[in-house]
């Protein structure tokens, strides 16, 4: 009863760029991101997608538009779905806020000075329990929060997708991130985050994830 995901980050936006707080706030495509979608799509210009998903943003559901026009198969596949399940985490107050203010703050009382040290020193899953800690509004979701909806998305896809058949989700660099450190802890998510354009597939069987690879752009690679 397994089938396969093909998990893609959004392009990257202008909020990207500007190195700031993209959780459940959102920002337009730069003529960047709109290439990265491009190169998505021809990475998976062969797949038959039994189902297509994207997030509720409009930076997923655009780069979703485009690896659907790179299709060999676009006239006959299905129309994508708005599956919100797979946004990114929401950073309560801080959405909109340089990144590396934003971590220096959440990290200051457990002498870290960036995301990269919170989770190294503790884990992603304590990132978000430190955030919503540090939000003085107390917006931004906790660790229990964020898996309660991310366990339904995958629920929502194992009652969809038929055994053997393929999915595309485009989603966001922290959820598939948290994704595949929870189900394959030996990969770095640590010193590399996933791209933006990158694909990252899984095999889900049940409550299984198996990663087949993670953060997959380059010409080279398979796909």
């Amino acid at each position: 009863m397994s089938f396969t995901v093909y998990f893609v980050r959004h392009g990257q936006t202008i909020f990207n760029f500007y190195n700031r707080m993209q959780g459940w706030c959102d920002s337009p495509l730069t003529q960047k991101g709109i290439n990265d979608a491009h190169k998505a799509g021809a990475h998976l210009a062969d797949k038959d997608f039994a189902n297509i998903y994207h997030s509720d943003t409009m930076r997923a559901q655009n780069t979703c538009k485009i690896i659907m026009s790179e299709n060999q198969l676009a006239a006959d596949l299905p129309q994508p779905v708005t599956l919100s399940n797979f946004r990114e985490q929401s950073y309560g107050y801080f959405e909109g806020n340089d990144s590396n203010q934003t971590w220096l703050m959440v990290g200051a009382t457990r002498q870290c000075r960036n995301y990269e040290e919170i989770i190294t020193r503790y884990s992603i899953n304590d990132s978000r329990d430190f955030m919503k800690e540090t939000d003085p509004f107390n917006d931004a979701e906790n660790n229990a929060e964020y898996w309660k909806r991310i366990d339904a998305g995958f629920d929502y896809l194992n009652a969809h997708q038929a055994p053997g058949s393929n999915a595309l989700v485009v989603s966001h660099g922290t959820t598939i991130r948290s994704i595949v450190s929870r189900f394959a802890p030996e990969i770095d998510v640590v010193s590399v985050g996933p791209k933006n354009g990158s694909v990252t597939k899984m095999i889900v069987t049940g409550k299984k994830v198996e990663i087949v690879y993670f953060n997959h752009y380059l010409d080279t690679q398979e796909y």
